[in-house]
């Protein structure tokens, strides 16, 4: 697959810093993509791959110059593609420059693009994923990529109205474990909406005694 990927072309808009990981990360989650779109052309009529997270379509590794395709740019090159394709993106120059690269690398493509915070935009993200019937089957598959815990298990919740498979990274360690303090305090709702739960706490203090760590615990 990865002969086929389109070589980033050098441009002014906008390419996020990553952390070299981050390669490695787009290839897999493409890999699933790729696998999941083959495997199910002959089981569902149409499929649908949907990102939250979407990003600039490049991005820079930190301390380096070399510049990397995004994950909807690699779910874009799978030998089997999918039907439709929607991208949500809450920062407005990453999504314009989304925009454009899609445009160059994939002009006909079935693309669309949501703006704004996922969690805020659940119902255009819904409007955008075509409503199956018996005869005409849709499957989705849902990628999140949040920075931290910020993703709200309501917006997974609604979603869910379809069929929908997802692919979420829990960025337990790299933020809660770092902002436990914070997260814990009886008047903070990140985890609260996190989880979908206000009655968390009680199950944490159980969990804590027996020695489970506060991130294993949110995943």
């Amino acid at each position: 697959m990865a002969d086929d990927l389109p070589q980033p072309s050098i441009d002014k808009l906008a390419w996020p810093e990553v952390g070299a990981w981050t390669e490695d990360k787009h290839r897999i989650v493409s890999l699933y993509a790729a696998l999941f779109s083959n495997g199910m052309k002959k089981k569902w009529g149409e499929r649908v791959y949907v990102e939250l997270y979407a990003g600039a379509g490049y991005s820079r590794i930190r301390g380096t110059q070399k510049i990397i395709l995004g994950s909807p740019l690699r779910a874009l090159a799978a030998e089997q593609t999918f039907d439709k394709y929607v991208f949500c993106e809450a920062i407005p120059r990453n999504l314009e420059a989304l925009k454009a690269r899609v445009s160059l690398h994939f002009p006909a493509a079935k693309v669309a693009c949501v703006a704004g915070e996922c969690d805020e935009k659940v119902t255009e993200i819904l409007a955008e994923i075509p409503r199956g019937s018996k005869d005409s089957t849709v499957l989705t598959l849902c990628f999140a990529d949040p920075f931290d815990i910020g993703l709200k298990f309501g917006t997974i919740k609604a979603l869910s109205d379809r069929f929908v498979d997802f692919l979420v990274l829990l960025a337990v360690y790299s933020d809660a474990n770092r902002a436990y303090k914070r997260y814990v305090m009886e008047d903070a709702q990140k985890v609260d909406e996190f989880l979908g739960s206000k009655t968390w706490r009680d199950r944490w203090r159980i969990a804590e005694a027996n020695g489970v760590p506060f991130p294993k615990f949110l995943a």
